[in-house]
């Protein structure tokens, strides 16, 4: 079974190419973002890390901290950063967890419990560790999303989500379709129409069930 939304992550102690961390310790008071991949030196994976390293300053004004995953190992990590920062023209600074066993790949439920990596293994192999965990300050699972090997992730999406859920616990609203910072958000239905006028407001009511108003950001 997979993990849930609103369920605290397992916890786990890796090596990264930045060294060794224990992943609740890590993230700490901040929010972060697991994203995972399934072998070093290759091409989609190349441009995604590129595109997280680029975002840097966004994740920092979030409270955000990223970090990587792949199943190889530490020095593979490091040698490969070198092609991720020439690729994006930005430092990678976040670290990359180095998965050589699928201890995290299996505890996060991105391969089954009897995957292995064979010799001269590929992609292939380990296909579906193409993940990716918002997790919040509580240590909870806010939102999770896999992809193909074939398809890169777009780190735009993943930025506005993140500014979704966290304007979500800030203020108590919900996001809907297609939203950006700045456009209405949604007042949840459990918000009777006083406390929506006392908390937000003018709101406009389309329906009773859905309500709108200014993004309080």
């Amino acid at each position: 079974m997979g993990l849930r939304i609103n369920q605290v992550v397992p916890n786990f102690t890796a090596d990264t190419s930045e060294g060794e961390i224990n992943f609740h310790d890590w993230i700490g008071d901040s929010w972060a973002i697991l994203f995972s991949h399934p072998k070093d030196f290759t091409p989609v994976c190349t441009t995604e890390f590129g595109a997280v390293a680029q975002l840097a300053d966004e994740w920092e004004k979030r409270g955000t901290k990223v970090i990587g995953i792949s199943v190889d190992g530490v020095e593979d990590h490091r040698k490969w950063k070198g092609d991720i920062e020439s690729y994006a023209g930005a430092k990678a600074g976040f670290p990359i967890i180095a998965d050589e066993d699928l201890t995290v790949s299996k505890l996060y439920d991105m391969l089954p419990e009897d995957a292995y990596l064979p010799d001269g293994r590929t992609p292939a192999d380990s296909a579906t560790v193409r993940s990716v965990f918002v997790i919040g300050p509580d240590k909870q699972l806010k939102l999770s999303m896999t992809y193909p090997m074939t398809v890169g992730r777009n780190f735009a999406e993943i930025l506005r989500a993140l500014d979704g859920l966290q304007a979500g616990l800030k203020h108590g609203v919900a996001t809907p379709a297609n939203w950006v910072p700045g456009e209405d958000v949604i007042i949840p239905p459990s918000v009777s129409n006083d406390d929506a006028k006392a908390k937000f407001g003018a709101f406009e009511t389309i329906f009773p069930y859905l309500r709108k108003t200014k993004d309080p950001s």
